[in-house]
């Protein structure tokens, strides 16, 4: 299943160091990973959030692939309108990364 998560500068340059191959670990405050499921609403987030900012006043799309048998044990969140989809997801991070493809 393909997925997209926005990012701001800090959390880019982290997954850019990893070569593209993994996200940092969450924050003690924000445990929730949270990609959504359409570019339309990561888009909107990284515009309306992550520009807003500091440092940076950047925001960027990622786009990954995740097993779909793996994503499909957790709940898709409706936050808003139709396009604001997310996963909650609250894996390790080793265990997540054995889904990404």
């Amino acid at each position: 299943m393909k997925l997209y998560r926005p990012v701001g500068i800090n959390e880019f340059e982290l997954i850019r160091k990893s070569e593209m191959k993994k996200f940092p670990p969450r924050l003690h405050e924000q445990p929730i990973f949270y990609p959504v499921l359409n570019v339309e609403y990561a888009r909107q987030i990284a515009r309306e959030w992550n520009t807003k900012s500091a440092p940076g006043y950047a925001g960027f799309v990622t786009e990954f692939e995740v097993d779909s048998e793996y994503v499909s044990k957790f709940e898709i969140k409706i936050v808003g309108g139709y396009i604001h989809q997310e996963k909650h997801i609250i894996p390790s991070r080793h265990q997540l990364k054995r889904h990404l493809f």
